[in-house]
């Protein structure tokens, strides 16, 4: 899976030959699980039709400030076009345009839209080779890279006036792993390993009955999406849950009970930055587990409930380097109770919420916790859908490893 899945692209196209590659780029960006749209100069629909490219990004294509529908004017904002955008990328960028963004000129719509921007805005020159060469556009290419643009560098090849030198625009490959290899570069967990756990265990009474909780699953797995997305290499550690999740940089091992959670767990904590144990371990399984289905009686029945291996206690031990974050589900006494849990378990941080908390907790898609760090400064958040709790919950950790 590309770091550019579920990343809103905005492709900025201007009025050179270049611009015929323009549909294969967007194509490759769809591919690559982006969402696409595209503005473009009036000169660029010389070179590739706005048909074209509204149908390969399935959304509408901006070329002006205004669309005529029949008889009424239909007001193009280009503020929040430059707004919506993750990533800009203007491919090709013409020399003209390039000066114009250099100076702040804002003569026509993508001009306008680049000046809203507030994410990151890549180029990709092409022209001839004595325009880029020429001092004006290395001063313009100076001057965007001073306000954090980032230039997509020419290839060397045949142009289309015939002479063969740099300014031929990077191919939609080349750009595609350009700006991938950027972004991968800049995230923070680059280069980190985490462990992250996730769902309940179910604990066997017979081949057939089990003892199990809610747990959905669905915060564990939004952390691993965000931990992923952040640059980490994910151990996911999942007990029975529907969810799925494919990424490369995900290894996901699948266990039922938290014995195999436990084994798998010490299996790769030794290799971590960072564990993050959101699962729902149960604390008590049978004694003893019946070889086959236990008939029903009318007699009342008894099963003897033995412990559970503690694996964040354990985790807690044997911590050298790990950032080690736990989570505690609460009904009563929270804070109290999460605190305690903080300390006597040796954790950096603890992750709290309460199933008195309207739309919290087991199979909600939504969250409010509380983090806690060792330090016990407290932080809480409003209630939010579980993709946002984990970001909140990675942004929170990652001001704790810069510390």
């Amino acid at each position: 899976m590309s770091i550019l899945s579920g990343k809103k692209v905005l492709l900025g196209i201007t009025g050179g030959i270049a611009a015929y590659k323009s549909a294969y780029l967007v194509r490759l960006l769809i591919k690559a699980g982006a969402s696409v749209k595209v503005v473009m100069t009036e000169n660029a629909k010389d070179f590739v039709t706005p048909l074209t490219l509204s149908t390969l990004s399935k959304n509408k294509v901006y070329t002006s400030f205004t669309d005529e529908e029949e008889e009424n004017e239909v007001w193009n904002n280009h503020v929040d076009l430059g707004l919506w955008a993750d990533i800009f990328v203007i491919a090709p960028a013409t020399a003209n345009t390039l000066s114009k963004m250099a100076s702040g000129t804002s003569d026509n719509f993508l001009l306008a839209t680049y000046l809203s921007a507030k994410c990151p805005v890549y180029f990709a020159p092409a022209m001839d080779l004595d325009m880029y060469q020429h001092p004006s556009t290395k001063k313009s290419f100076k001057t965007l890279q001073s306000f954090g643009n980032i230039i997509i560098p020419a290839g060397h090849g045949e142009l289309a006036s015939g002479l063969i030198g740099q300014g031929r625009m990077a191919e939609p490959e080349e750009i595609i792993a350009f700006i991938e290899k950027d972004i991968v570069s800049k995230l923070p967990l680059k280069g980190k390993k985490v462990l992250i756990t996730a769902g309940p265990t179910y604990e066997a009474i017979d081949p057939v009955r089990f003892i199990g909780n809610h747990s959905s699953g669905k915060m564990g797995y939004a952390l691993a999406a965000t931990a992923v997305n952040l640059g980490a290499e994910v151990f996911l550690i999942s007990g029975p849950t529907h969810l799925d999740i494919q990424h490369s940089h995900i290894k996901l091992v699948r266990i039922t009970s938290a014995e195999e959670m436990y084994n798998a767990v010490h299996q790769v904590y030794n290799q971590v930055d960072m564990a993050i144990l959101s699962a729902a371990v149960a604390d008590y399984k049978p004694a003893t587990v019946a070889s086959q289905k236990i008939k029903k009686k009318t007699a009342v029945m008894q099963i003897d409930l033995a412990p559970t291996k503690d694996i964040l206690a354990s985790l807690g031990e044997i911590k050298e380097k790990q950032f080690l974050v736990g989570f505690a589900l609460e009904t009563n006494n929270e804070l109290e109770n999460a605190k305690n849990k903080l300390s006597s378990k040796n954790l950096d941080a603890i992750v709290l919420n309460s199933l008195n908390d309207k739309g919290a907790g087991f199979g909600k898609p939504t969250n409010k916790v509380t983090f806690i760090d060792k330090n016990l400064t407290e932080v809480a958040f409003s209630l939010k859908p579980k993709q946002e709790v984990a970001a909140d919950i990675f942004n929170e950790i990652l001001k704790r490893l810069d510390d």
